[in-house]
């Protein structure tokens, strides 16, 4: 058995989601560390893509941080052609 001691601010929260859910708040907090140590033990969406992420390269170093300039130049020589 553990004795958990909340500020008040977090505990009307507990109580909040509690009733929401039609759950006691022991079954809320126990369900609520169970899901936190479960999702400890997956890996995450950046472990998951390593092996991919930066395999593939663009002639654009800079690519996510001139998107909408480089749009904007691809569409003015676009218009140009016309």
């Amino acid at each position: 058995m553990i004795t958990l001691r909340l500020d008040a601010k977090l505990e009307s929260s507990v109580v909040e989601a509690a009733q929401k859910l039609g759950l006691s708040k022991s079954e809320l907090i126990r369900k609520s560390i169970a899901e936190f140590i479960e999702k400890l033990d997956k890996p995450s969406a950046w472990e998951l893509g390593a092996p991919i992420f930066g395999q593939y390269g663009s002639q654009y170093e800079s690519l996510s941080r001139d998107r909408k300039a480089l749009l904007q130049e691809k569409l003015q020589e676009k218009q140009k052609q016309r």
